[in-house]
This record gives structure tokens, C-alpha cells and sequence, in this order.
């Protein structure tokens, strides 16, 4: 169900704290260089959830990276858990860039993924080319973070794929409702991994929930505002919203365009939090967008 690994070359890499990180890193096809694609994921994500978009981007021309941020997939547990944060994140992309000498890249940003963007865009703005937010913005909904509070760092009880593939359900059908069983089996895939024992475990650190756990996680901040409209009004950018969003409600993307009237906006239907990128609208978005980018 995953995408076969022949289609990307594995990148480790050393963060600027000593952690081994990983990125899958695809190939683009035939035709004039092109900027390079650099796909971040969500909190409890990893880089598989790009299994699909990735090669369908390197098709379009473009080399393409999808990380594993630290804590999850393949890269290295941090054992310091404030360490879990953007500021923290944006400085393993700034050393992934500098390790494979990428001068700048157009970013994608599922959730957190955004926010990574949006925080290179306060220092490191020379870095992005393009940016496309998905499904998150510098002010987001107490709903959104009140739903995911409700399970991230908690370790399920879960001892066969057949588990797994309800748990994806249970806690993603809300933002989903028209997943088919195929679909929560290959999130369960992307989610869960076995390890020696044949046992299933979910492929993020439980302490990357720290911030949830230690404080109330804030919905806006002045900072967030800078960074975002450093983004939108230096380079461009693109927001993808879920319909069914609880993260990014219809007045936090009515809020976000009018902070950044030149941004193309996209909504697409019948999905949460956050669309996987493959759906018909969102790739004609990403298509189109990606045209204007050299």
C-alpha cells in the first residue's frame, strides 16, 4: 500500500543538534530544472503521507523532498521533548538545505507542516520560493486543537492491522466521512509500524504531544500574524482548506485572505482536516500554482 521505495533515495542526515533525521527524496522528470519541492508534514504524520502527491509532483518536472520531522517516521526521537517544536523544526530544514546545497524551494505544509513554513518565513525567507498551506493558518480554531488534544501522545492498544485500520477510523472519520475501508488500511500503514516483536506501534514519539500536555496551546499569537504575512505578502502562496476543517473554520480562511489578498485559495469538498492533496480540486490548485513557480 505504500509507495515503493524504488521511486525515492533515502536521505539521512545529521540535525544541527546531533539527531538522525530522515528525508525521502524523489527525482523529477525530464525537462528544464525546475525549483525543488519540499513536503512537510503533519503533528502525528510522517513522510508516507505524501506517498501518492510526491511522485505525482517529481512527474511534473520537480525534484521532491518529504521529511520525517524529528520525533516521527524514521528520524530520531528527540529524549529532550521541548525540543518538539517549530522553531526546532525549521532549523533541521535549514540544515537539510544546506547538507544537499537546495538554495530554496517551494514548501508544502500540511498543519504543522505550515507552521514550519511559516516560521522559516521570519528568518530564512530566502529559502522559499512558494509556499502552499494545508489546512492551517497563523490562527487556528480551539475546536480543531480541542479534537486533537483528545488523542495525540496516547498509545492505543492495537495488536493487528485489522485494529489499526479502526483506529484510523475512529479518531480521522470525522474529517473523512467518505474514506472507504481500503483507505483507513493504507492510513493505518502510513501510522502504525511493526517492530522486532511483530508488535504494532504507532511511527511518532508520544512526547511530541509535550506542548499539549504542559500548557494551553495558543490559537493565535502575534508572531504567527508576522510570520504569516512575511509568507503571503513576500512570495507566493497558496491556502488548501479542508470544507469540513475544525482547524481552519470558514472566518480563520476569511481572516487569512484578507491578511493576504494576493494568496489563491482553494477549498476542498467533503473532507477535514487535512486533505491529503490528492483529491481532484487540490491537485488542480497545486498544479496551476506550481505553473507560476519557476
Amino acid at each position: 500500500m505504500e509507495t515503493p521505495s524504488s521511486l525515492f533515495a533515502d536521505r539521512v542526515f545529521d540535525s544541527h543538534d546531533g539527531l538522525k533525521l530522515f528525508a525521502r527524496d524523489y527525482a523529477g522528470g525530464g525537462g528544464p530544472a525546475r525549483c525543488p519541492v519540499i513536503c512537510i508534514h503533519g503533528l502525528t504524520r510522517n513522510s508516507s503521507d505524501f506517498d501518492e502527491i510526491a511522485p505525482w509532483i517529481a512527474g511534473l518536472g520537480r525534484r521532491v523532498l518529504a521529511v520525517d520531522v524529528r520525533g516521527r517516521g524514521r528520524s530520531a526521537y528527540d529524549p529532550e521533548p521541548k525540543h518538539y517544536h517549530p522553531l526546532v523544526y525549521a532549523k533541521d530544514v535549514v540544515k537539510l538545505f544546506a547538507d544537499l546545497g537546495i538554495a530554496r524551494a517551494v514548501f508544502i505544509g500540511t498543519s504543522m507542516g505550515g507552521l514550519i513554513t511559516m516560521t522559516l518565513a521570519l528568518r530564512h525567507l530566502r529559502l522559499i520560493s512558494a509556499a502552499i498551506l494545508n489546512d492551517v493558518g497563523p490562527v487556528i480554531s480551539p475546536k480543531g486543537i480541542a479534537r486533537v488534544a483528545q488523542y495525540v501522545g496516547k498509545t492505543p492498544s492495537v495488536s493487528s492491522w485489522s485494529e489499526a485500520a479502526d483506529y484510523m477510523k475512529r479518531t480521522n472519520q470525522v474529517a473523512f466521512p467518505n474514506n472507504s475501508e481500503f483507505e483507513w488500511a493504507k492510513w493505518a500503514r502510513r501510522t502504525f509500524a511493526e517492530n522486532e516483536s511483530g508488535q504494532l506501534r504507532l511511527q511518532y514519539d508520544p512526547d511530541i504531544a509535550h506542548a499539549l500536555r504542559t500548557g494551553k496551546p495558543k490559537v493565535r499569537s502575534l508572531i504567527a500574524n508576522l510570520a504569516f504575512r512575511r509568507l503571503s505578502r513576500n512570495r507566493p502562496t497558496l491556502l488548501i482548506r479542508g470544507a469540513l476543517s475544525d482547524i481552519i473554520e470558514p472566518q480563520q480562511a476569511e481572516a487569512m485572505r484578507k491578511m493576504a489578498p494576493a494568496m489563491r485559495y482553494v477549498e476542498v469538498p467533503g473532507v477535514g482536516h487535512a486533505p491529503m492533496l490528492m483529491e481532484a480540486e487540490a491537485r488542480a490548485a497545486i498544479q496551476d500554482f506550481l505553473a507560476t513557480v519557476p
